[in-house]
């Protein structure tokens, strides 16, 4: 009985690296100009913006249901364009016991690598692979992909 899981996609966008991870990073809480349909709100619980430790409440919907999560900064990693978010609370933690979020931005040309990684481990064998979650970040870089290339 294997509960614990990865699950990992990429997908390519315009913004340059630096400024699709400087939003996750400093400005979360702009997320929600950009897809205001999927982020609801973002918002500082404790700590500050770009700051291991930190702990950010996302409200958010897939699938039409409002969800919640609440989620500490584990890791920053600059030079490599990496934010680690674990989550601690919120709805993601009715299904699995423990998640971790990695995003990570790469330089490729004129475009710009968007990886994010899922490391999870389920409460039972049971619970579903979090395809719809990572579905939902993929069309989520294509939103703030597009609030970009506004700005």
């Amino acid at each position: 009985m294997v509960l614990a899981g990865k699950l990992q996609a990429e997908t390519l966008v315009r913004a340059p690296a630096e400024k699709f991870h400087e939003i996750y990073m400093h400005r979360p809480h702009h997320i929600s100009n950009a897809s205001p349909e999927k982020i609801q709100k973002c918002h500082l619980h404790e700590g500050d913006w770009g700051s291991p430790g930190s702990i950010i409440e996302w409200n958010y919907v897939i699938d039409r249901n409002n969800r919640t999560s609440k989620q500490v900064v584990e890791a920053i990693d600059v030079k490599n364009k990496s934010i680690t978010f674990k989550v601690i609370e919120g709805d993601i933690l009715k299904e699995y016991k423990s998640f971790k979020i990695v995003l990570q931005t790469l330089s490729k040309g004129d475009f710009t690598l968007v990886r994010w990684i899922f490391e999870y481990e389920k409460l039972n064998e049971d619970t579903r692979a979090p395809i719809k979650e990572l579905e939902f970040l993929i069309h989520l870089n294509e939103h703030i992909d597009d609030h970009l290339g506004q700005a």
